[in-house]
């Protein structure tokens, strides 16, 4: 029998995340449409992410191959549906996740964004990609240094599969919401600064960032994404 409880608790929600995207994007005189809901589905089974599909998400964003895998063989692009790597990708499994995902968030280093660039070669792709920077300088996280990825963007210009759009950002805990904007602000100043160097194919328009328990902070700083989870499904187990 089906979950309809829980399909009218996932379309109530999203339908209040929408709502609390366009309001966010109208606060500080955005376009709402130009703010796209990407479904973080970390153990989230394959019924309940039909149950969103249902309720209007199309961009879906899994943080492990392993799990992401049957649930693209079980949906595909059914409806339009589109698959997003979000979680951090490991040397050894970029090659079945290039070409597989429309966008890879976590390109951490120049390191893995050559191996994505020889993969998608490989495989005769162009990979969408952001990069991902640690933009509150935390020991426990990756990502390019705010200095680092600008010293990086002349190599990464040269690599002809890899189609930078833009930057990811996840800011260090805080309290609350409000205590995110600083480094959302800080991340949205830095793509507008690295958009102005001399570089031929990557472009900085694409802004990932914003959870849960912040995006609509997010949206306010600029954010063209953000990647909701629990407001959707609810709570799930850590790991």
């Amino acid at each position: 029998m089906a979950d309809t409880r829980g399909a009218e608790t996932i379309a109530r929600n999203i339908s209040i995340l929408y709502g609390n995207i366009r309001k966010a994007a109208e606060r500080v005189g955005r376009e709402p449409t130009a703010v796209r809901l990407i479904a973080a589905t970390k153990f989230v089974s394959v019924d309940r992410i039909r149950q969103a599909i249902e309720a209007g998400v199309r961009i879906f964003g899994e943080n492990r191959l392993q799990e992401a895998l049957p649930k693209i063989e079980a949906l595909g692009s059914s409806a339009g549906v589109r698959w997003h790597f979000i979680g951090k990708l490991q040397r050894r499994k970029v090659k079945t996740v290039v070409g597989r995902f429309e966008m890879i968030h976590s390109v951490d280093s120049v390191e893995l964004a050559t191996e994505v660039d020889r993969r998608a070669a490989e495989a005769g792709v162009c990979q969408a990609v952001l990069l991902e920077v640690n933009i509150g300088g935390e020991q426990t996280k990756a990502g390019f240094t705010p200095e680092g990825v600008a010293e990086a963007l002349p190599t990464l210009d040269a690599m002809a599969h890899l189609a930078v759009k833009g930057l990811m950002v996840m800011p260090p805990p805080t309290p609350e919401p409000e205590g995110a904007r600083p480094y959302f602000s800080r991340a949205r100043a830095l793509a507008t600064s690295l958009a102005r160097m001399n570089l031929r194919r990557i472009r900085f328009g694409e802004l990932s960032m914003g959870m849960s328990h912040d995006y609509e902070i997010a949206v306010e700083e600029g954010a063209t994404m953000v990647r909701v989870g629990s407001a959707i499904f609810g709570e799930r187990p850590n790991g």
